[in-house]
């Protein structure tokens, strides 16, 4: 790829990353100092910064604080917690799938909220990821809710349909944390990375009443063919504990903001694509299905373009972006966007003049280190096509852009 083509791509990435920061996103929507406590908790991507934020707000402003975060392992290397004696206790958990280490975080977590009284205020903190490192299973086993998850992670399963499983089964999820603040009251600060932005749908739902059911988890774990026995076995008996419905008293006191979105990234990355002369559509900014497909239809509006029957005349640019799916089918290495950028490139010829960055703002595609993979007109001079499309079937794009050097780090 020409270094003016990535370094572009690249800029406009950035932009995405920094419309979303963590830090700048909680700031205007932090309540008021409480007479009691300010029990700040929560779990996620970016909950690092977002605690640091309310820290350094709260004790600017004389408040009691305390409190307890969850973050994915490695992350606090990346970016260190608050300083030592500072009062929000930051633990690591694994992601996607729940361990061991993220349960008993998440116990500390519910403690918390179960000691808060009606002078506190419990802040919880929300971003992309909180399902599986609030990922204390409820009545039932860790190794039954990891199975579960795993299950569903290979499936081909999107996250509305993993969450309506992991809401019934997750001690913090489907808004049982709220509950156990009574009577405190409870503000959620939410960062979204999900289609539509339901709060429902992210980090589980914590503050937000399920809207699902048992026989609706059940009815995902057919759909998508999950044997996971011991799930089957609690969701037939009854979720343990749910938390009420949405026509209880209990929602009162609790409120849920949505501060910042994917869509607001999507928008920053366009203009900053804009600003370089380039002509530029939000295009298809919620996709879903497979990712591999979605590379396809959007190489062909690619393709279109160059032929003169697109929606833009090139040069020019399109941003995406949404929550594709990966059915896993091989033993390969990869994520969403490693794949869905190789959909991509086996729908173009070989040498047209078209660039492509597939990446996740947090960083992470699938199990990482990369974020995800860049496509240019030389990538098929470096690499063999038909050896790239058996990677494909067998979930390996990682290895296809790792042997062409088209991994993408931020």
């Amino acid at each position: 790829m020409p270094e003016d083509a990535e370094t572009l791509l690249r800029a406009a990435f950035g932009a995405a990353v920094a419309a979303a920061d963590p830090a700048d996103a909680v700031r205007p929507h932090l309540p008021e100092p409480p007479a009691g406590r300010m029990i700040v908790v929560g779990a996620g991507k970016a909950v690092v910064a977002m605690a640091r934020a309310a820290e350094e707000t709260y004790r600017a402003r004389g408040a009691k604080v305390e409190g307890a975060v969850v973050v994915r392992r490695g992350d606090v290397g990346a970016a260190p917690p608050p300083d030592a004696g500072r009062a929000i206790e930051v633990f690591e958990g694994a992601h996607p799938v729940p361990d061991a280490a993220g349960a008993e975080a998440t116990e500390r977590v519910l403690a918390l909220v179960d000691g808060a009284g009606a002078d506190d205020h419990v802040l919880v903190l929300v971003s992309g990821g909180g399902s599986a490192l609030l990922g204390a299973p409820a009545g039932l086993a860790l190794a039954d809710l990891q199975e579960v998850v795993a299950e569903l992670l290979s499936s081909g399963a999107d996250v509305a349909a993993m969450n309506v499983v992991r809401r019934r089964l997750g001690a913090a999820a489907g808004g049982r944390l709220a509950a156990r603040a009574a009577p405190a009251r409870v503000t959620a600060l939410v960062i979204s990375d999900v289609v539509g932005d339901d709060p429902a749908d992210v980090a589980s739902g914590p503050t937000v009443p399920d809207p699902t059911t048992d026989a609706d988890a059940l009815a995902v774990l057919d759909r998508y063919e999950v044997a996971a026995p011991g799930a089957r076995a609690r969701l037939r008996a009854g979720a343990f504990e749910p938390a009420p419905d949405a026509r209880d008293a209990t929602w009162s006191r609790v409120r849920t903001i949505v501060v910042a979105s994917a869509r607001r990234s999507l928008e920053a990355a366009a203009g900053r694509l804009r600003r370089a002369g380039l002509p530029t559509s939000l295009l298809a900014p919620d996709l879903t299905g497979e990712a591999r497909d979605a590379g396809g239809f959007l190489a062909a509006v690619a393709l279109g373009c160059l032929d003169g029957g697109g929606p833009l005349p090139p040069p020019c640019a399109f941003v995406s972006g949404g929550e594709t799916t990966v059915t896993v089918r091989g033993d390969g290495r990869g994520g969403r966007n490693s794949e869905a950028a190789l959909g991509l490139a086996l729908a173009l010829p070989d040498g047209v003049p078209i660039w492509a960055l597939c990446a996740d703002s947090d960083g992470i595609d699938g199990t990482g280190p990369h974020a995800g993979a860049l496509v240019g007109p030389d990538l098929w001079r470096r690499i063999d096509r038909a050896w790239a499309r058996a990677a494909l079937d067998r979930n390996d794009s990682a290895s296809v852009f790792e042997r062409a050097g088209a991994l993408f780090a931020p």
